[in-house]
């Protein structure tokens, strides 16, 4: 059974940095395009950062570019997202989605995180 598990959200004053992972199991990691999403109350899901299966550096949003990166650990499972300087309009519950293969942001993924819940606010 495949199991994503996220971590590492929190509250935060804008400016702040935060890391999340998320941890997968039951699967093929590195077989796997993996994405991050977030949703905003009132707002409709949005892709965030995307990593492609075998030796793919990762792709940004442009609403994040420049302050996120995406990066994963093959050794450990593991998606991460750095997230620095932040800002209230980053607040929202992150989830990592995956699907085995190579795909762009219009697949949806097989398998999917509850969330972890980011807050940005001074």
């Amino acid at each position: 059974q495949v199991k994503l598990v996220e971590s590492g959200g929190g509250s935060v004053q804008p400016g702040g940095s935060l890391r999340l992972s998320c941890v997968a199991s039951g699967h093929t990691f590195e077989s796997n395009t993996m994405w991050w999403y977030r949703q905003a109350e009132g707002k409709e899901r949005e892709v965030v950062a995307r990593m492609r299966n075998y030796g793919d550096t990762g792709t940004i949003a442009d609403s994040v570019k420049g302050r996120f990166t995406i990066s994963k650990d093959n050794n450990n499972n593991a998606l991460h997202l750095q997230m620095n300087n932040l800002k209230p309009e980053d607040t929202g519950v992150y989830r990592c989605g995956g699907k085995s293969g190579h795909w762009d942001d219009t697949a949806i993924p097989d398998y999917w995180g509850k969330g972890t819940r980011v807050t940005v606010s001074s």
